[in-house]
């Protein structure tokens, strides 16, 4: 009798533990899917296989990136926010698709701040302008009074509304006070292929994108106080006449709100155990990204990173005048 009273308590006891916990202590039992909410060979996709190849060795099961591109990373992103809450689906966002989203579109149908379970900040990327070889500018001020000398002449590329890449041209012309025309692109990496064939004009894009591009373009600012290891002969905003111009991107992993506080423990260590790799440091400190540390690689850092960013670009949105449908 006693053996069965004891496993009766056993399985009573499994049972109240509910299926999160024991989806939980399975977790991962199958593939995992990342959703990159934008076409491949851009900034936020090559940082996502980066990163997920090394977490996919440590969680023992494949992490399969999966490019789901649109309205400027929103339409992914939406997709994801839907999701299963079981740690199948996650996603690697960044400052467009968590943060300017909420000033750009009046009908956003999710809030980076409540509809997904941050997970990790994997890699700050700070912003750069580059146009094509021949355009007619050698240094950043040339090439902004090019822009306010012909209004409308010049076109950029970005990866969508939205975007990155498209906020950051945002804010520098709106602190130029220069109109000019955009071309809107399903990722970075289409838009950069479209810069080398000289289709468009410029760009300003994350370093992910520009730095294996250098030799090929010119390349004016990075929007940060000190210049790049990477890049050590492109000037700071300040030197080039521009201070005020200071744009850091970054790129983050987030599952569906609701995903069980054991498996986004799990993907934090995954992510942490990529982060401290040397392999994995050296390529993305090559492409000039910014690697977290200490507190910054929390789940609960990511979180309140998100809110702080939504409060700091929505007001400079709002002020350029720019919304997205």
């Amino acid at each position: 009798m006693r053996p069965m009273i004891l496993a009766l308590g056993a399985a009573l006891t499994f049972a109240a533990a509910g299926p999160h916990t024991a989806s939980a202590q399975a977790y991962p039992s199958r593939g995992i899917t990342m959703v990159v909410p934008f076409a491949a060979g851009g900034p936020t996709d090559v940082i996502a296989r980066i990163v997920s190849d090394h977490m996919s060795r440590t969680l023992g099961q494949n992490i399969v990136v999966e490019n789901v591109a649109g309205a400027g990373g929103t339409t992914g992103s939406l997709r994801v926010s839907r999701a299963a809450p079981d740690g199948y689906t996650v996603m690697m966002g960044n400052l467009g698709t968590h943060s300017a989203s909420v000033g750009l579109y009046p009908n956003l149908a999710y809030d980076p701040r409540t509809d997904f379970a941050p997970v990790i900040n994997t890699a700050g990327t700070p912003m750069l302008i580059s146009a094509h070889k021949d355009f007619p500018a050698n240094t950043l001020q040339e090439f902004i009074a090019l822009l306010k000398a012909e209004p409308g002449k010049y076109n950029y590329g970005h990866g969508g509304i939205g975007s990155t890449s498209h906020l950051t041209c945002v804010y520098f012309h709106h602190l130029i006070k220069a109109p000019v025309q955009q071309v809107p692109f399903r990722g970075s990496g289409p838009a950069m292929n479209a810069l080398l064939a000289k289709q468009l004009d410029y760009v300003c894009d994350q370093t992910v994108g520009i730095v294996p591009q250098l030799s090929n373009l010119k390349t004016y600012v990075v929007a940060t106080p000190k210049r790049l290891e990477v890049a050590k002969d492109v000037p700071t905003s300040a030197e080039g006449g521009l201070a005020e111009f200071q744009a850091v991107g970054w790129n983050a992993i987030f599952a569906p709100k609701g995903t069980p506080k054991e498996i986004v423990d799990k993907l934090n260590a995954a992510g942490r155990a990529a982060l401290a790799d040397e392999g994995v440091r050296k390529r993305l400190l090559e492409l000039g990204c910014e690697i977290p540390s200490g507190e910054g690689l929390s789940s609960e850092a990511l979180a309140a990173h998100v809110r702080a960013e939504v409060d700091k670009w929505t007001p400079v949105i709002k002020a350029a005048g720019v919304t997205a449908q």
